[in-house]
């Protein structure tokens, strides 16, 4: 009963002791992600996806006809920025068109100083007129680059080790235990000649 008491605890420790030392969680880190979708403005339907690492972020507008139109050749699209504590005025970045696959995009760089909430607002501009709208993003602190990929495989890899590992053993174990037998059954038939 001491041995079961004594388990208890050191189960309770392994489980309190990474939570102790659990960091917060932290906003994105990888691919961009959407913060606008499908919505219609200036004749387009428009996707806002960002990538907003503290440093300079990146902001790419998927632009499409609505259906049964066509997109306006004079299409101007620009990006503002401004952190929602108001403590900097808002900075717009234009827009630079990219066509890749048959898809109409427009790529912006904007800076981020820190991390901390931002308004987004989104301007088209053409001859058919001008169209705005708003969202929010965090930027959030720049990951390790390549480094990324390695640094989430890790558990995997480990698992994958340890169950290789465990394997190879199982599989000595099991050619041991056979030669064994087979060792015995040897003596036991020379034995019983005799």
């Amino acid at each position: 009963m001491p041995n079961r008491s004594i388990s208890i605890v050191r189960l309770a420790a392994m489980t309190a002791l990474p939570l102790l030392f659990a960091l917060p969680a932290r906003a994105h880190n990888g691919p961009p992600f959407p913060i606008i979708e499908n919505r219609k403005m200036a004749g387009c339907v428009i996707s806002l996806w960002t990538h907003p690492d503290i440093g300079t972020g990146t902001f790419f507008v998927l632009i499409d006809p609505v259906p049964g139109g066509k997109l306006p050749d004079d299409l101007k699209v620009e990006i503002g920025v401004q952190p929602e504590s108001g403590r900097l005025a808002e900075v717009i970045y234009p827009a630079v068109r990219s066509d890749s696959r048959g898809q109409v995009e427009y790529n912006a760089s904007a800076e981020f100083d820190r991390d901390e909430f931002y308004r987004v607002r989104l301007v088209l501009r053409s001859s058919q007129g001008t169209d705005e709208a708003l969202s929010r993003v965090e930027a959030t602190p720049p990951g390790y680059g390549r480094w990324d990929l390695l640094l989430y495989l890790l558990p995997f890899l480990a698992v994958a080790f340890l169950w290789f590992r465990g394997m190879s053993r199982r599989s000595r174990y099991k050619k041991g235990a056979t030669q064994k037998e087979q060792e015995f059954a040897d003596r036991m038939s020379s034995a019983g000649r005799v």
